[in-house]
């Protein structure tokens, strides 16, 4: 089911930080959005999900326009794993049992559970269901998060810097296993990341932001000396390390 997203534009305060954005992405792709800090990464997931309402002209899903759907139907196609989100004192279960909330009525329904209990296994979380979110590490909760998303059903999948502030076994574990997630599930998955080496060896795709536009997007081969300078202002070398270009800063 491709997911195309046409002419996504937004400004703070009068000053624009999106300028005309458009993109499409294929079922069990996970495509990266790199650039500096600054540049837009995350108001673009924001404008998607509709946190930032009216910055995008046309959502689709297999040329089906969902732009106007409601928040509720929106959060059954579309999930948002945030950099910043913490349930306190709740269980890693209850945690990921919130991801429902689009489909709740009156009460939790054992479908809802057996949803819940199957991401949970799904992603290997069995052994920390009924522990408090706050016990565990940052890795963890991490995968908490995205199991959190998973439970909606989505076919799309946006996470904002879904390894910031992790170790690097962390790091490679995380993306390890939500690169599974949207194979076996068939989502289009677009991510935010800061470290340029780590979106190149876990994405299908790159889209690279500059002035709030794109400046480049493919797949690895658009990483080259030139455009790293052209878009983070940095001199380095790009060296091909088993298959994948690595950015080296000189």
């Amino acid at each position: 089911m491709t997911f195309s997203a046409e002419h996504i534009s937004h400004s703070y305060r009068g000053k624009a930080v999106l300028s005309d954005i458009s993109f499409s992405i294929e079922p069990g792709e996970l495509m990266t959005i790199m650039g500096p800090n600054g540049v837009g990464k995350t108001t673009l997931l924001k404008s998607i999900v509709g946190i930032l309402p009216g910055s995008v002209e046309r959502l689709s899903l297999d040329g089906k326009d969902v732009t106007s759907v409601t928040p509720r139907e929106k959060a059954k196609l579309i999930s948002y794993v945030p950099q910043r989100s913490h349930v306190s004192g709740s269980t890693v279960f209850e945690s990921v049992l919130l991801g429902r909330r689009p489909y709740l009525t009156w009460d939790v329904s054992e479908e809802d559970l057996d949803i819940v209990d199957s991401i949970i296994s799904a992603i290997g979380l069995e052994e920390l269901s009924e522990k408090k979110v706050d016990s565990i590490s940052g890795g963890e909760y991490q995968l908490v998060q995205i199991a959190r998303a998973l439970v909606q059903d989505p076919r799309v999948i946006l996470l904002d810097e879904p390894t910031n502030n992790l170790d690097v076994a962390n790091q490679e574990n995380v993306l390890k296993v939500l690169r599974e997630m949207i194979a076996e599930r068939g989502l289009c998955a677009i991510m935010t990341n800061h470290d340029i080496n780590l979106s190149i060896r876990h994405s299908d795709r790159l889209m690279m932001l500059k002035s709030g536009r794109i400046y480049a997007e493919g797949g690895k081969g658009i990483v080259t000396s030139q455009a790293i300078r052209d878009v983070y202002g940095m001199d380095v070398t790009v060296e091909e390390v088993r298959g994948n270009p690595m950015v080296i800063p000189i």
